[in-house]
Formats: C-alpha cells, sequence, structure tokens
C-alpha cells in the first residue's frame, strides 16, 4: 500500500485553456497538457505533466505554467530542466526530448511542496502558446487492488512485498520474477529503446528489467541529473509494458559502497520520491560489494534504507553481499555472518551473483542453505566466466536456473546488450538496428536466456 498517495478527490476538471488564435510564427501552433497529482502527502504532493505538441515541429522548447497556490514550490523534477521563479515554473527540454515532432509528447514531473491548499497549476504555455489541458486527481490506493486482467506481471502481481523468505505478490503469494540486466548505461544508451524493451516485454516475455546506472566508470557521478533522469525513463519504460524495474545502484569499484554513501543518500531521495506511486519500482542499493566487510555493508544499508523509506514506504530494497554480492563465499566466508547479523529493516532482500563457468557447486550450495533464512535475489548473473568473457558454460547455467525455479529465486541476466563479450544476449551492432528477438541477433548466451525466460510464468492469484 502507498500509504501516503493522493488525498485530493477523484476525477478530472477541466482547465479551461485554449490556444491562442495568432501564435508568434517562431512558436508551436497548438499544444495540449495533461497534468495528474500522482500523490500527496503533508506539505507536499508529486505532479506528473504530459505536453503533446498540436503544431509544426519543435526545435526545443520550454513549457511554462503557474504554481497559485500560497507556498506551493518545485522542489526537485526530471526529465526536463527546472526553474522557478516567483509563481512561474519553467521546465525546459533537455538532450534526449529536446525535439517534438508533430503529435510528439514529453513525459516529465516533479516533487512539489506547498503549505495550505494546494490547487493545480494554469496558464500552461508551450512556446509562448498557451495549452488546452485537463488536471486530474489520484485516488486513495489503500489494500491491494484486483489484477488488472491485462496480463503482464505488473498487472497480475501489483505492488510486491517480502514475506518470509520470498518475494511475494499483492496476493501474498511468493513469486519469481525472471528479466534481464541492462549494461551501463553510460556506453550502451543505444540499446535502450521502445524497440528494445517492446522485444523484451512481449518476444521475450520477461517480467522484469534492471537498469545498471554506474556511479564511477564515467557513471553518476559526471552527471547525477543526467543519470537520474535516464533511471526514471527506464522505469516509465518498464511501467509503460507491465515489467518490474529494478534499479541499480551499479558499485564497484571502489567496492566499499560507503565511499558513495552521500551520493546514494542524494539518488535514493530522488528517485523514490518520484516513483513512490508506482507499483514496478525495486531498489537495489550496492551492486557488488568487495574489500569491505559485512559490517561495513551493514553500515551502509542502514543509512540509505531510510531515504528510500521516507518517500517509498513500501518498495522492496535489495542489498548487496560481502564479496562482489556472494554472501561472502568469494571472500572465504559464507551466509552465516548476514543470518546472524541482518539488516535492521523490514521488506527487504539480499542480493547473490554468480557467473556459471566460475560459480559452481559450492556456491550453488550456499544460495541452497541461505534460501531457507535469507529472502535472496539474483539481481545479476552470467552464463560465462566472472570476467564476462569465455565460452557458456551450458551446463552450470542449466544448473543454476533450475535451482532458482525450484526455490522461487528471482534472477536478472547480465546482459541485454550488444557488447564485444560473450555474457552479452546480442551479437555486436545489434543495437544499430530494430530487431532484438530473431536467433539471427541472438549471441549462444541470449539463444539459452531468452528460451528459459519466455517459457509461461506461474504467477499465483489466489
Amino acid at each position: 500500500m502507498k500509504r501516503f498517495l493522493a488525498l485530493l478527490a477523484s476525477g478530472a476538471t477541466v482547465l479551461g485553456l485554449t490556444v491562442l488564435a495568432s501564435p508568434p510564427a517562431a512558436a508551436a501552433t497548438g499544444c495540449k497538457v495533461e497534468y495528474t497529482v500522482t500523490s500527496q502527502w503533508e506539505g507536499g504532493f508529486q505532479g506528473g505533466v504530459k505536453v503533446t505538441n498540436l503544431g509544426d515541429a519543435v526545435n526545443g522548447w520550454q513549457l511554462k505554467f503557474t504554481l497559485p497556490g500560497s507556498g506551493q514550490k518545485v522542489v526537485q523534477g526530471w526529465n526536463a530542466t527546472w526553474s522557478q521563479s516567483g509563481s512561474t515554473v519553467t521546465a525546459a527540454g533537455i538532450d534526449w526530448n529536446k525535439n517534438l515532432a508533430t503529435g510528439g509528447t514529453a513525459d516529465l514531473g516533479f516533487v512539489g511542496g506547498f503549505s495550505g491548499a494546494n490547487p493545480a497549476p494554469t496558464g500552461f504555455t508551450l512556446n509562448g502558446v498557451a495549452c488546452t489541458g485537463t488536471v486530474g486527481g489520484g485516488g486513495d490506493d489503500d489494500g491491494p487492488p484486483p489484477a488488472t486482467g491485462d496480463g503482464t506481471p505488473v498487472g497480475t502481481n501489483g505492488q510486491l512485498h517480502v514475506c518470509g523468505t520470498n518475494l511475494c505478490n499483492q496476493y501474498n503469494r511468493p513469486i519469481q520474477l525472471r528479466g534481464m540486466s541492462t549494461h551501463g548505461l553510460q556506453w550502451f544508451s543505444q540499446c535502450y529503446n521502445n524497440a528494445s524493451l517492446d522485444a523484451l516485454a512481449n518476444d521475450w516475455k520477461a517480467d522484469l528489467l534492471r537498469t545498471a546506472m554506474y556511479v564511477q566508470e564515467d557513471g553518476y557521478e559526471t552527471d547525477p541529473a543526467g543519470f537520474t533522469s535516464k533511471v526514471n525513463s527506464l522505469v516509465d519504460m518498464a511501467e509503460a509494458r507491465g515489467m518490474y524495474a529494478l534499479i541499480d545502484f551499479h558499485t564497484l569499484t571502489p567496492g566499499d559502497p560507503n565511499y558513495n554513501l552521500e551520493r546514494a543518500k542524494t539518488f535514493f531521495a530522488s528517485v523514490a520520491a518520484r516513483n513512490a506511486s508506482k507499483k514496478n519500482v525495486i531498489y537495489e542499493i550496492a551492486n557488488e560489494p568487495n574489500g569491505v566487510s559485512w559490517a561495513g555493508i551493514k553500515n551502509y544499508a542502514e543509512q540509505v534504507i531510510p531515504v528510500i523509506r521516507a518517500a517509498d514506504p513500501d518498495a522492496v530494497v535489495i542489498v548487496g553481499t560481502r564479496g562482489w554480492s556472494s554472501l561472502g563465499v568469494s571472500d572465504g566466508s559464507n551466509e552465516s555472518e548476514v543470518v546472524n547479523s541482518p539488516v535492521n529493516a523490514t521488506n527487504i532482500m539480499y542480493t547473490f551473483h554468480f557467473y556459471a563457468a566460475s560459480h559452481k557447486d559450492n556456491y550453488r550450495a550456499t544460495v541452497s542453505r541461505a534460501a531457507s533464512q535469507l529472502p535472496l535475489f539474483v539481481t545479476e548473473f552470467g552464463t560465462v566466466s566472472a570476467t564476462g568473457g569465455g565460452a557458456l558454460d551450458r551446463a552450470s547455467t542449466t544448473a543454476w536456473l533450475d535451482l532458482l525455479d525450484q526455490l522461487k529465486i528471482s534472477y536478472a541476466n547480465w546482459t541485454y546488450s550488444d557488447a564485444n563479450e560473450s555474457s552479452a544476449a546480442f551479437k555486436p551492432g545489434t543495437c544499430d538496428g530494430g530487431d532484438y528477438s530473431s536467433s539471427g541477433v541472438l549471441t549462444e548466451s541470449g539463444a539459452l536466456l531468452k528460451s528459459r525466460i519466455s517459457t509461461p510464468d506461474n504467477f499465483p492469484t489466489s
């Protein structure tokens, strides 16, 4: 349940804005805005804005509107560059969405603050031209809703939570999610578009997309706003296709997640506030801790999780484990250190990673034991060696996947990309085209994973 969801009355009210009869020659010639309050809490709210260009193509745009209430302000926003002067708010297009073709849309949003009343914005204009539009309120979301009947993973399972050692759906029944992980967004953003996500959802029949947002290696630390926006866009794209979105704060080097503690707090405060009303979001707070004790990882988790919970109290959070998320096995330890000193938080799971050609029977034995005491999520695994290269180990991969299926442990494969390495699902150059499903574009690893993921899910609903 989203305990702080919209308190406004449901229903829609026409804003009553009209297109100017004689717009400036340099401006758009018509536009429509749909504004929705997606959630509201004491002193704050989240607004979503969808703008549609009804006129000639626009190369660079500014959306302006007025916040008429006392104390209303934009605290943070996404998918645009946001500014505010007095009661006037300006959202400007950014590199990847600044061009709007005729009929083109841009989806953006913001977290706002207010004191007293919280009336809807007025006076939307696109490049100086007034827009028609509607405003809607959210409804009370208490209690698990029925499945939507659309047959998608999110439509069927709704808001997930941890029950015992399992990941459970809105009917409190254990489920397993199967999906793919992106590669680094700074290197392979061309692989993640409407065509590739359509293929992942419809042809691969995946349940989730893990978004690997590197923190170092030319990642988040170089452009926090830009990478946050990319992550949020992929969350939206997954949601539109009924898939779960696993937001991965991909720490790798340095291996101590405490090095990125303040960055993590900033990032998760932003994405949790922005995505709190969604039912498809799972947070992975540290990819592969290494060279650090379990006590150090636990300390990090117990500082980051409350930041997420402050905005999104109900989402599942996944905590990395020692030895590159091997439950300590790669450091000569085992699951006992986590069992004996668990993170002081609820609704959490613990990460396990493996690469089938490198990690075999002793790792599988650890997972078999640990699964009876800890809720586990395999947020990353490969069919090859731990380097991401080498030959596919079909026998070990099959043994791993059979075990995960038996234990109902969810997983995401590394990687849904065309990287020049054998762990990639696609052959190099695939992402320059539009085919992400046929046998001709799949590597040996991609073909094996597609065949496993695309088998029917068995999601219990009663």
